[in-house]
């Protein structure tokens, strides 16, 4: 079949409706509040229980979460935060915002992860954070040492940005004990449109996020309706989730349990898919645990393949240019070997909610397609996995 009758194999991901949003919105519209009110409220206690936490501090995008979070935490100038340089450049940027130097490190290939090894290698006297990444939706276990990153001061903050609904263990992420933040973009495994979420550790701590996302702003018992000031006790952002996000989100909760499966389901799919072509290497990301937001793989020759699934309009992406090799952060750049062998190699399959069964045999097809025509040789190369 062409791919102009596989029209969903041309997204590289895509928003998913269950067909209630428009009332939701269409019902916060009509009740002329449009900005944090109740509904926000009630979208982070359905987030808290869904996860099974104390509090979830709604703000507006999954850079917020981390900038605020990192406030929270009390990283600023002189500190240093470990961050993969695998990652969407959304990481390091929320670090460079509260003045702190990011210190770049290596991902195993196999998954595009950190570990507790790698994390470990990179402290420093001034590591103050760790950022590990939950890439694809992979949980990332630092549990083995997280005593000594306590003894020594050092914050994990969870990037779960990809990883909403996965679980560590038994627990869905965020449940941990980590301070966590989610991100709830256009094409996240649950979305608001926009929309970011942090869970914090400590009722402190989420006092703190939530005057941080209203500009420093202590609100008076009752709102500030029904008194005539309100106090400014400290450095904040206009950070807050509108109602409309919110109640965008509320709807994509109810039906999460249909993206799980669908996610987990098409993820497999491809996994079958891919098992037999020569040379393809699959990224990990722990299928039973986690609700997968990418399937990629590691190919030889990526960039002739990426530009020929382009031109049979397959929407491949590259996800992502290592940070350590952008000009904005070539002050903090480091040989990082892993990362930048797998950032010459790495290829994002079409993978969204939309993909039937026949669109990702089209896309897994065409791969192999494509994978021959770069030569008679590509049968006998596999990708390093190390």
């Amino acid at each position: 079949m062409s791919a102009s009758t596989r029209p969903d194999a041309r997204r590289n991901a895509a928003p998913y409706l269950y067909g209630r949003e428009n009332e939701a919105v269409a019902q916060v519209l009509e009740g002329g509040h449009y900005g944090h009110t109740e509904v926000t409220e009630e979208f982070e206690r359905r987030i808290a229980g869904f996860l099974g936490v104390p509090d979830a501090v709604a703000v507006a995008s999954g850079t917020a979460a981390l900038h605020t979070a990192l406030l929270a935490a009390g990283v600023g100038p002189g500190c240093e935060v470990i961050v993969p340089s695998m990652t969407f450049c959304a990481t390091v940027q929320a670090v460079l915002a509260v003045g702190a130097d990011p210190r770049f490190v290596d991902v195993y290939p196999t998954t595009l992860c950190v570990s507790d090894q790698l994390v470990m290698d990179a402290v420093t006297d001034r590591t103050a954070a760790v950022l590990p990444v939950l890439f694809g939706g992979r949980p990332v276990d630092l549990s083995v040492i997280q005593e000594e990153l306590d003894q020594r001061g050092v914050v994990v903050i969870e990037d779960a940005a990809h990883a909403f609904g996965s679980r560590h263990g038994l627990r869905r992420v965020g449940a941990n004990g980590a301070l966590t933040c989610f991100s709830f973009g256009p094409i996240k495994n649950l979305t608001c449109g926009q929309g970011g979420m942090v869970i914090p550790r400590t009722p402190e701590e989420a006092d703190t996020i939530r005057r941080l996302r209203l500009l420093g702003v202590v609100q008076p018992p009752g709102g500030r309706a029904n008194t005539t000031s309100y106090r400014v006790e400290g450095f904040g952002l206009r950070y807050q989730l509108s109602a409309i996000n919110a109640a965008i989100g509320l709807v994509q909760l109810d039906g999460f349990q249909a993206a799980e499966d669908t996610r987990r389901r098409s993820w497999q799919t491809y996994r079958d898919a891919l098992a037999p072509l020569d040379g393809v290497a699959l990224i990990d990301v722990d299928v039973e645990h986690a609700v997968p937001h990418l399937c990629q793989v590691r190919v030889p020759h990526r960039d002739t393949v990426f530009a020929t699934l382009r031109g049979r309009n397959i929407g491949v992406g590259v996800h992502y240019p290592p940070n350590h090799t952008q000009p904005a952060f070539t002050a903090w750049q480091r040989h990082l070997p892993a990362t930048e062998r797998v950032g010459e190699e790495i290829l994002s399959l079409p993978f969204h909610q939309h993909l039937t069964e026949a669109d990702i045999d089209f896309v897994t097809t065409s791969l192999e397609q494509a994978l021959k025509s770069v030569g008679g040789s590509f049968g006998h190369r596999r990708p390093r996995l190390g």
